[in-house]
């Protein structure tokens, strides 16, 4: 199958739900892009692919991360039904435990851990598997970090640790991926309005111990951004490419 005619581009979008997930999944969709959104809950994925009004270019395939061998029937049956896989927006992931790390328990923090890191890792890794032997050979994967691997804040020790872990994947498969025309990269997201990044305008915690509301910009943006890195062509990339509230306090000292 020829990337020459958008149409026949196919991208895969985990977490395609809600959130990020399903702005970056209708955008692509809007482009052309035939999409297969995959997240554990097939109710809303179905939502999803009826919003869009994509028709037979949208598939939803229930789809657990954690599980390697849920990640490989994912790929299988993108290949199965579209032929190639172009891009890969690997965006499921999930936040911190309530409270003070010093309360959480083991799983707590595996939960976490699973679903940031090793799910991120095990879509990376089938990503490859597939790109590299499909023909024309290659593709881009878009990997979903945060500016919490720069500016944590207070009581995020999970959520931040996994983040930093993902951006060492990201510079690792971009390194890996050369020999293939694997383009590889991620967009870290500031105070997007979604249902983990909302509750900005309600008033988190500051580094200062302050509880402060802080801008956040519409969850569409983030979706045109994921589409513009889809877009470029493979010998170009965007390596790390970050977009937020203007006025957010992550810059400076506030």
């Amino acid at each position: 199958m020829s990337t020459d005619n958008k149409a026949a581009r196919t991208a895969i979008v985990t977490g395609a739900g809600t959130g990020i997930g399903k702005s970056a999944a209708l955008a692509l969709l809007a482009d052309g892009w035939q999409v297969v959104l995959a997240g554990r809950r097939p109710e809303p994925l179905e939502q999803v692919a009826d919003e869009s009004g994509a028709g037979a270019r949208v598939l939803g395939v229930p789809t657990d991360v954690v599980n390697p061998d849920s990640v490989q029937a994912l790929f299988a049956t993108a290949v199965e039904r579209f032929g190639r896989v172009d891009l890969v927006f690997n965006n499921a992931g999930t936040g911190n435990p309530p409270g003070p790390f010093e309360d959480w328990t083991p799983a707590q923090w595996k939960g976490v851990v699973d679903i940031n890191l090793n799910g991120m890792f095990y879509v990376i890794q089938q990503a490859f598997r597939t790109m590299k032997a499909q023909t024309p050979r290659g593709g881009r994967i878009i990997n979903n970090g945060s500016i919490s691997a720069t500016a944590p804040r207070p009581n995020s020790m999970a959520y931040t640790a996994t983040k930093h872990a993902v951006e060492g994947l990201t510079k690792t498969a971009s390194l890996d991926g050369r020999k293939y025309d694997i383009a590889v990269g991620q967009i870290d997201v500031g105070n997007a309005m979604t249902a983990m990044g909302g509750r900005m305008a309600q008033g988190v915690p500051q580094a200062n111990g302050e509880i402060a509301i802080e801008p956040v910009i519409d969850v569409d943006i983030v979706g045109r951004s994921v589409l513009y890195m889809a877009n470029l062509p493979l010998d170009a990339n965007v390596l790390f490419h970050t977009i937020m509230a203007t006025k957010m306090p992550f810059v400076g000292r506030g």
